[in-house]
């Protein structure tokens, strides 16, 4: 199965990951601007091939969902409720929390980042089923 993207779409700003389903890994993520992230899904359909774009459905879709097909990527739409809540705790999982923040009871515990990128994981992982890793050696984009 080839790789599959999905990002957490913003006006100044979005969520982008790209895993790899049949090994439940994610090998790139990153909060970029929307430029930034066409070009990379545009890189990724090129080679080895990104089979899919999984898009969240939330206010921002439209013009994504039309760039994708003007670009003819295809794009599934999921839904997006309750993301930015369940993003918060995936990233606690993602990145236990050390020092003085493991003190802190679950709910008080702000994630230092943005996490635009997890949420984009937790739309991949909705339509997979599963959770996806985050290896020690995943390649974080940058602007």
């Amino acid at each position: 199965m080839s790789p599959l993207a999905a990002i957490d779409p913003g006006r100044s700003k979005c969520g982008l990951v790209l895993a790899d389903s049949s090994r439940r890994e994610v090998l790139a993520a990153g909060v970029l601007p929307p430029q930034r992230c066409q070009e990379l899904l545009l890189e990724w359909s090129r080679s080895p091939g990104c089979s899919t774009v999984l898009l969240g459905d939330g206010t921002g879709s439209q013009p994504w969902h039309q760039w994708l097909s003007a670009h003819q990527l295809p794009a599934l739409l999921i839904p997006e409720a309750g993301t930015t809540l369940a993003a918060r705790e995936r990233y606690w999982q993602l990145e236990p929390a050390r020092g003085w923040r493991r003190w802190l009871p679950r709910g008080l515990r702000l994630p230092p980042r943005d996490v635009d990128d997890v949420v984009a994981q937790l739309l991949l992982e909705r339509h997979l089923g599963t959770l996806l890793q985050r290896p020690d050696t995943l390649r974080l984009l940058s602007r």
